[in-house]
């Protein structure tokens, strides 16, 4: 009675080409074929002369050996001229000859293989590396063959399960499950890997074929998820794009009375002298007047350009306490850092605490509810949120600038501004630094902004939010689509197996 072995399609995260993701169903698919012919399986160590940890020392820049480690295998590949050496006290034990197969033993790689071809003379491998070395009934090819299989890769995740950091060893190695194969069929089943016909084989051929074509499918459809998401990316930029320009309210504006945006901005005005007046902020020197030959689009004509400083009570960032992190506490005032900053809002899981004491003398940086923050500096430069209303007390770090705008009623908008492309082109525009990667507050408070009416203002949030919600869910829907078929792909080739 014949055996039945059953193995799974595994995602591996250093397995990302296309190409070599088919090799692995393919040779899982003749690897399956051998193991479901005989009455019985071998173990590893049936067909291996030996294992062999490798040797433990230093790189260097010269020296009498070629010392291959993990970190110079790449894509299958070794550029021997750049492999480091090292000068081996026992060249006969870790020597490596062509035929030589190596298995990662520890890390993220955990398992990766690579077969050795015509290594340089006197090259010998590194301790994270394992080598196995095929015995005389069987063919180094063969055995390379099952290493870049889900036959193989099947084993090793099942040993790993549960496991902080992968690992292996060589007597885990040794009893693995391995096809009983003769010599014939060993030579048949690294042509078939290769896509050479063998007589004998069509049935498996064919099984081949079906399981690559339906591996093709779902991934089809997965790239048209891919494609669905840029679209959705597309069409969140373009609300955005059409709110700040006047079009998305264009008939709006047609059938409806309002004030120009002048007298918002007068009011903006009028507020922060008052503010000023009672020593709740303080007097910043006046930015430029907006010329008309420096505005970056047209705007409707009862709009206003403005600079960003004009239309806030207080910008600026925060700085970092005394001793960085050595001065967080486990509970205490909320320390924003720019990884809780995201469009969507703060992301609190990770937040940091700081002493009453520091977040008083850091004071002129408290964050108070309708708020806006914004990354100035480094990768998530740009990312902005609105502090809700039931937020109640934190500060922010130097990587984080708050935006105050004079009232409430331009929170949002401003958003809408700073979340588009116009905006985030700004930052890229303006921002200096070693890396061009800081946006200063003189930078960010002469950054142009389009000032709509009030009444439209009001509009515009209402649209955009709108818009929004249906954006989202569509987003929801794609997710679900891309989900369903990862689930597909993954059952598809399971079949196969």
């Amino acid at each position: 009675m014949s055996m039945s072995f059953h193995f799974k399609f595994i995602p591996l995260t250093f397995i990302k080409k296309e190409e070599e993701i088919r090799k692995q169903i393919k040779n899982t698919i003749i690897l399956k074929h051998f193991f479901d012919k005989h009455e019985r399986s071998l173990k590893l160590c049936d067909v291996i002369e030996s294992t062999q940890y490798g040797y433990n020392a230093s790189a260097q820049k010269s020296g009498r050996n070629k010392f291959l480690r993990i970190s110079d295998i790449t894509d299958g590949k070794v550029k021997w001229s750049s492999v480091p050496f090292c000068d081996c006290k026992d060249e006969s034990t870790y020597m490596l000859n062509s035929g030589d197969l190596l298995i990662a033993r520890t890390g993220g790689t955990t398992g990766k293989s690579f077969l050795i071809s015509e290594p340089p003379s006197l090259s010998i491998y590194a301790g994270y590396l394992i080598r196995i070395r095929a015995n005389k009934e069987s063919k180094p090819a063969f055995i390379n063959l099952f290493l870049n299989s889900y036959a193989y890769w099947s084993q090793i995740v099942s040993l790993n399960k549960g496991e902080f950091r992968p690992s292996i060893n060589a007597n885990k190695l040794k009893n693995l499950s391995f096809p009983y194969c003769t010599d014939e069929e060993q030579s048949d089943a690294i042509k078939l890997s290769k896509g050479v016909k063998v007589s004998g084989y069509d049935q498996l051929e064919v099984k081949i074929a079906r399981a690559l074509s339906g591996y093709d499918s779902c991934k089809n459809m997965l790239s048209e998820c891919l494609a669905q998401q840029e679209n959705v990316k597309l069409l969140y930029k373009s609300i955005l794009s059409d709110a700040i320009q006047g079009k998305g309210t264009e008939n709006w504006r047609k059938n409806t009375k309002f004030e120009p945006a002048n007298n918002l901005f007068n009011k903006v005005y009028s507020q922060k002298l008052e503010l000023i007046s009672e020593k709740k902020i303080k007097k910043e020197k006046k930015l430029a007047p907006v010329l008309n030959n420096t505005v970056p689009f047209l705007i409707p004509d009862n709009w206003e350009w403005v600079r960003l400083g004009d239309l806030c009570s207080k910008t600026g960032s925060g700085s970092t306490p005394r001793g960085g992190k050595s001065a967080y506490i486990e509970q205490g005032i909320k320390f924003i850092r720019s990884q809780n900053v995201y469009n969507d809002g703060l992301r609190l899981s990770d937040i940091a605490y700081i002493s009453d004491e520091i977040h008083k003398k850091m004071q002129g940086t408290k964050v108070q509810p309708h708020d806006l923050l914004l990354n100035i500096t480094g990768g998530s430069i740009g990312r902005c949120c609105i502090v809700n209303t039931i937020f109640d007390e934190g500060n922010i770090n130097q990587h984080v600038a708050i935006i105050r705008p004079v009232f409430t009623l331009l929170t949002e908008y401003l958003h809408i501004v700073i979340c588009s492309s116009y905006f985030q082109n700004e930052i890229i525009n303006v921002q200096t630094g070693a890396g061009r990667e800081g946006l200063p507050k003189n930078k960010m408070d002469n950054i142009l902004i389009p000032l709509p009416p009030e009444k439209e203002i009001l509009e515009i949030k209402k649209k955009v939010k709108l818009s929004i919600k249906l954006l989202e869910q569509l987003e929801r829907e794609v997710l679900y689509s891309e989900i369903e078929s990862k689930k597909l792909l993954i059952s598809v080739i399971n079949e196969s197996f």
